[in-house]
């Protein structure tokens, strides 16, 4: 019997959009079972941004989406725990996320894990495929809403 794959995926998913939802699928075509990590309020937000929406309804969003079998939430302290804890067999990271495989890869070794990292593309530049460009189209409709209702 083959082993199964298990894939992992890490990220904030604030805002879920399109970008996210093209990421976990084309992670999940990795292997058999995608489990995603999502980052913590206080860690997303010394990595990224202050979230909008709290850590655990991003979790359950983002365990909600159909490609992806588990969603968890990271640890505040080292992230690499929650990597000894469920042993992917492969890391996908997105196009942005500010991580070098070959750290990764290395730090998993010295824990003794044999974990592959692989680095998808960028899929497209739609104005809805980040999350600040989703918050700054939203800040641009409510500003020229305000100004028309100003002058009405």
């Amino acid at each position: 019997m083959e082993k199964m794959v298990r894939v992992m995926a890490t990220g904030v998913f604030d805002i879920l959009h399109p970008g996210h939802v093209m990421f976990l699928k084309a992670a999940k075509k990795y292997g058999d079972e995608l489990v995603v990590v999502v980052a913590r309020d206080i860690t997303a937000e010394r990595l990224k941004h202050r979230p909008i929406m709290r850590e655990e309804d991003r979790r359950f969003m983002v365990d909600s989406l159909k490609p992806v079998d588990k969603a968890v939430l990271g640890y505040e302290d080292d992230m690499f725990r929650v990597v000894e804890e469920l042993k992917p067999d492969i890391i996908v990271l997105g196009y942005d996320q500010k991580f070098q495989e070959s750290a990764i890869e290395e730090e998993c070794k010295k824990r003794g894990l044999s974990v592959k990292v692989v680095r998808l593309n960028k899929f497209g530049d739609g104005d809805i495929h980040g999350t600040r460009k989703i918050i700054s189209k939203i800040v641009k409709r409510s500003d020229t809403l305000y100004a028309k209702n100003r002058h009405s």
